[in-house]
């Protein structure tokens, strides 16, 4: 585990996140599968992947998981409406896939990411849950071993999350940096102002993170895509900073999402923020309106405008909902 690195600029960062950064942080993975298989002590694991139309990815993904041994008792693969062979190559690789409608069947689901990992509470039974996305490239078990680490290691760690370095794909070439614009545009500055002991979080969007079930069931789950800054601000609220840890998990590689993708996703994480904080000045669902050119070959040339919808709906703790679904398991 090392501290935190110089400040550049002018600033520094404060000094409980510097404190917090260089107890909390550990880079790089210093533990091994089999060290943490021994230090289970009889506790189980799941590893949960939402895929939406990942058929290309989701074997590898899962073959990277299973790779890290006994150390996982389950890895099941959330569908969350694939229309593609997701489900079937998730099957082949040696995973469980289970739909959203075959979970809490009287309830209507919700669109969203956040919908997927809320449900996925009551389709698994690990002590411990990791979340991974179905679209890595080029993954390794590395990355089920570096966030179990502090959840086995340091009792008061109850949420761990991945950071990662995260190439930016134009077309043919690959750029060094430049993924996470989101994080760097969005939501990185609405931390700095609302939530500033989380600014020494590398990845708050990062949809690589695992904790503990006790925790999770008594977090809400926002929708859509603000579903990750959420259960940051919430555990922050509920357990406090400390119960926060972060690995890094080397190089994160996934299909870059398109600009308009991107600004929906942008307005879900404003307005989850906002909600936290307390200063939500509108209501939503809103419509967010972008712009397109026509292409060459359209009859009407110029550009149009395009209304995407953008939703917040959420969900209560599953521990409070369903209460056979809450609290430690032995």
């Amino acid at each position: 585990m090392s501290g935190p690195a110089p400040a550049g600029g002018s600033g520094q960062l404060p000094e409980d996140v510097r404190d917090w950064f260089a107890r909390r942080t550990w880079q790089p993975v210093p533990w091994s599968a089999s060290e943490l298989f021994d230090a289970k002590r009889g506790r189980t694991v799941s590893v949960v992947l939402p895929a939406l139309n990942e058929e290309e990815t989701v074997a590898g993904v899962v073959g990277a998981v299973l790779a890290a041994g006994p150390l996982v008792d389950e890895v099941v693969v959330m569908d969350g409406g694939c229309t593609d062979r997701t489900a079937e190559r998730a099957v082949a690789a040696g995973a469980k896939v289970v739909a959203l409608s075959e979970v809490l069947p009287g309830l209507e689901p919700l669109p969203g990411k956040g919908e997927v990992l809320w449900r996925s509470l009551a389709a698994t039974s690990g002590d411990l849950v990791v979340f991974v996305d179905a679209d890595l490239v080029e993954v390794g078990p590395e990355v089920v071993v570096g966030l179990l680490g502090p959840l086995l290691t340091e009792p008061g760690v109850q949420l761990v999350k991945g950071f990662y370095r995260r190439p930016l794909r134009l077309d043919s070439v690959e750029q060094r940096s430049g993924g996470g614009r989101v994080t760097e545009l969005m939501a990185r500055p609405l931390l700095a102002r609302f939530a500033p002991q989380l600014s020494g979080v590398v990845q708050p969007l990062g949809g690589e993170y695992a904790a503990r079930r006790d925790l999770l069931t008594r977090l809400p789950f926002a929708g859509g895509y603000g579903v990750e800054v959420a259960l940051l601000m919430d555990t922050v609220q509920l357990a406090g900073l400390d119960a926060i840890g972060q690995v890094d998990l080397g190089v994160r590689k996934h299909r870059n999402r398109d600009l308009a993708d991107l600004g929906v996703m942008a307005s879900e994480i404003l307005a989850v923020v906002l909600d936290r904080a307390g200063v939500d000045p509108a209501p939503l669902p809103v419509e967010l309106v972008q712009f397109a050119e026509s292409s060459p070959t359209e009859a009407a040339s110029g550009w149009h405008p395009q209304v995407r919808h953008v939703e917040r709906a959420g969900r209560a703790p599953i521990g409070s909902v369903l209460p056979d679904h809450g609290g430690p398991r032995s």
